[in-house]
């Protein structure tokens, strides 16, 4: 069993949703949260003294600058549904531009419906 922890675009969220129900994925967990990658600012090269200006900018803002708002979805799912969750995720929120967000699997040790006191993956909703 896995979860896959998967950080996207605020606007992303119908999308994926939708593509993950279609990939027969219906349970999940989503919160917004606020975060930032490295992501870079082109500075145009014909303001004169524009790099120094974006330096003192950065400067003033410190080493961890504006936190965007995101969206986080956890998903738990048997370790034989990982390659269809990431693989939904990465086809759906994939623009090509900085911020598409990242991925992270993980190992899931034990799980219970508190409800009936299943565990393991008959916990999952698959």
């Amino acid at each position: 069993m896995k979860e896959v922890m998967t950080i996207i675009r605020m606007n992303k969220m119908n999308i994926t949703k939708k593509a993950l129900a279609e990939a027969g994925i219906t349970s999940m967990y989503a919160k917004e949260c606020l975060g930032r990658g490295k992501g870079t600012v082109e500075i145009p090269r014909y303001i004169e003294g524009a790099a120094e200006r974006y330096q003192d900018m950065i400067e003033e803002m410190g080493i961890q600058g504006r936190l965007i708002p995101k969206r986080m979805i956890n998903v738990i799912v048997p370790d034989k549904l990982v390659k269809t969750v990431v693989n939904t995720m990465i086809r759906v929120n994939k623009t090509g531009r900085s911020g598409d967000g990242k991925i992270f699997v993980m190992p899931v040790s034990e799980s219970w419906r508190v409800r009936t006191g299943e565990s393991g993956d008959e916990v999952l909703d698959m």
